[in-house]
């Protein structure tokens, strides 16, 4: 089957993943926003040919959530698999994106799955489900974000095989721009350029950095008609502060590289 999901990689995460996968090991995905943590494991669930259940983690986010629930039908209750439980059973990749951002609580329900064990109990039926063969775990979540309130315990992280992704190269990034959005590479070269300016400008003026993302939306604006310099207004400047004098600044490196 052709996999038609790009990803460009940075090194051996592809080999160290399909490692992971072969010995039913779970994974931790640790990197800034939109450096393509996202992106790699959709192109890894194709690889392995196995269905991806993807869970955006936030505050309200509960066990139930990724768990399942009763329902009440119109021939009483019945059980609702969650995406976490349905992956189990059948097999596939579960996803948990930033998933720091999930209450302690729910995390807590990974523990069995991601160990020799590799169960799911669940309290509300009874049942223990083994994992199926091809089910694997994998969390993600950017360690720019972590303080002492939300951060991943340590007990967590050591159930993982992990990796660390930083934003690519210049040169791979370009490539990235250039395939996403069918811009041509000066003009990549010089978003690439003014992307790794700004991230330069991380923890002085900036809280976070222009994300291999957001380039690519500038790039995709500008494909579309939209000028260089409102392009980059409106997919680097403006997301990233909301300051008057950084936003100045930005709009000066801007100017100077369009």
């Amino acid at each position: 089957m052709t996999n038609d999901i790009h990803y460009l990689p940075q090194g051996r995460e592809i080999e160290i993943f399909q490692g992971a996968a072969n010995n039913r090991l779970p994974v931790l995905i640790k990197g800034p926003t939109g450096c393509g943590k996202t992106r790699f494991v959709e192109y890894m669930a194709a690889e392995l040919g196995r269905p991806l259940h993807t869970i955006a983690c936030h505050d309200d986010l509960t066990a139930s959530d990724l768990v399942g629930r009763h329902l009440i039908g119109a021939d009483g209750t019945y059980w609702q698999d969650g995406p976490l439980t349905r992956a189990v059973r059948e097999g596939g990749i579960c996803y948990l994106d930033e998933v720091v951002e999930a209450r302690k609580d729910t995390t807590v329900v990974l523990h069995p799955l991601s160990d020799h064990r590799r169960v799911l109990p669940i309290e509300r039926t009874g049942e223990m489900i083994e994992a199926h063969p091809d089910f694997m775990l994998v969390i993600s979540y950017n360690p720019g974000y972590q303080n002492l309130i939300k951060g991943l315990k340590p007990s967590t992280r050591q159930r993982f095989v992990a990796m660390n992704f930083e934003y690519p190269s210049p040169e791979c990034e370009v490539v990235i721009v250039c395939q996403e959005s069918g811009i041509d590479k000066q003009t990549a070269e010089q978003l690439v350029s003014l992307g790794n300016d700004l991230r330069r400008l991380k923890d002085h003026d900036l809280e976070e950095a222009a994300s291999t993302r957001l380039l690519i939306y500038a790039a995709m604006m500008i494909q579309s008609g939209i000028t260089k310099r409102e392009a980059c207004t409106a997919c680097l400047a403006e997301p990233l502060t909301d300051e008057a004098e950084t936003l100045v600044a930005i709009q000066r490196l801007i100017q100077a590289y369009f």
